[in-house]
């Protein structure tokens, strides 16, 4: 995995369900649980994305 990974502040669900959206230098984008960055999920900015805006909408609040 890429070291150089660039996170933005974590985004929390219900105040106990953080996770943390990154891109690196090349534009990989990168998910995470906060506190587990050294084991991300990686896919295109775009999916990832498309996911944390359903997230965000309520479509997939049980995954939180």
């Amino acid at each position: 995995m890429n070291q150089n990974v660039d996170w933005e502040e974590p985004f929390c669900g219900a105040g106990a369900n953080c996770f943390r959206l990154g891109t690196d230098v090349e534009g990989n984008a990168y998910i995470a649980v906060t506190g587990r960055e050294d084991h991300p999920l990686t896919d295109t900015r775009e999916a990832l994305a498309q996911l944390i805006l359903d997230i965000k909408a309520g479509k997939a609040d049980h995954l939180l």
